[in-house]
């Protein structure tokens, strides 16, 4: 069996047997950057899950059509030292894609060291299907719903750290007053039939101290230290910088506390069922549910500007001071 002319592999037309060693033996032959595609009458994701185990993650896999009739598949030999990047790094490339991750509740801010592969291995996921998402997400128009994310990566890190600063600490400060008193009527009025209630008001207090001594120390030492890194780079001269700080240290110490406000928003999203409202619930319930959602939606992007942004280009620049 051969490749047809126009880089398709008819799977359909090759005896059972000699299926999955016919697509590896054309996969083997393949340069690096070389690719083909194959043609099936069912998913032929087993292929995907033995070129994983037996070639390892030096292939990228991706699906050009998905029946009923036909399943068509893109398969390509990645090039050395191409990288596997991971989930906060492509959260920071293209942020709509952090959108997938939280819909399969892939951590992109706290755990955002893992790769794709490593992160749905232990929730159990496809991860055929969350790498096809984000492939269909790289493909969107201008003219897609989701908005155009703002180029973080690309903006100074002074400016970003007062972005943080002015847009996050600032929407945090007025946020949690409100959600610690909705958390606390609620729970009154309902914890009677809805005892995890009272969980998530003290999470949510837990979460209220942690921040508040967080973002003290963030604005008052490291902040102002990256900042002060920053001009010193753009100034030619590490003088002002060089004052025996260390920034690895308080940033290790910000990305545990990142952990443990990660881990507390977890468990309320676990309490409440994905914000589901039970039957019996009134108005002040649903606001609860709704503001604890847009809070944990900001609180990814704000970890996630921190941990994957702004913490590892200040690593990287006092290293090289």
């Amino acid at each position: 069996m051969e490749i047809l002319e126009d880089g398709i592999l008819n799977v359909t037309l090759i005896e059972p047997r000699l299926k999955h060693p016919t697509i590896f033996e054309h996969f083997d032959a393949l340069k690096e950057g070389e690719g083909f595609a194959i043609l099936n009458d069912h998913d032929p994701k087993p292929v995907y899950y033995q070129l994983l185990g037996e070639r390892g993650d030096i292939f990228i896999w991706e699906y050009l059509e998905q029946g009923p009739e036909w399943w068509k598949v893109s398969i390509k030999k990645r090039v050395s030292g191409e990288s596997n990047e991971t989930l906060g790094q492509i959260a920071t490339k293209d942020l709509r894609k952090a959108e997938i991750f939280k819909k399969y509740g892939l951590d992109f801010c706290c755990g955002g060291k893992k790769t794709v592969k490593e992160a749905c291995a232990e929730k159990g996921l496809d991860v055929a299907a969350v790498e096809h998402e984000l492939q269909q997400a790289e493909k969107q128009t201008s003219a897609s719903p989701l908005p155009r994310p703002l180029p973080y990566n690309d903006w100074k890190l002074d400016f970003l750290a007062d972005y943080i600063v002015n847009t996050h600490h600032s929407y945090v400060k007025a946020s949690l007053p409100e959600l610690i008193k909705y958390a606390d009527k609620v729970a009154r009025v309902h914890g009677a039939h809805h005892p995890g209630l009272f969980s998530i008001l003290q999470l949510v207090e837990e979460i209220s101290v942690e921040m508040t001594g967080h973002m003290e120390k963030e604005e008052t030492f490291l902040f102002p230290y990256i900042k002060q890194l920053a001009l010193s780079k753009n100034n030619a001269s590490t003088s002002g910088a060089d004052n025996g700080s260390n920034v690895q240290q308080p940033i290790e110490l910000m990305e545990k506390e990142h952990e443990i406000v990660g881990k507390c928003l977890s468990d309320i999203r676990m309490l409440s069922n994905n914000y589901e409202l039970p039957e019996d619930a009134c108005a002040s319930y649903g606001l609860l549910y709704k503001m604890l959602e847009e809070f944990e939606g900001d609180m990814f992007t704000h970890i996630h500007l921190e941990n994957n942004i702004l913490f590892e280009k200040a690593l990287e620049l006092e290293k090289n001071k």
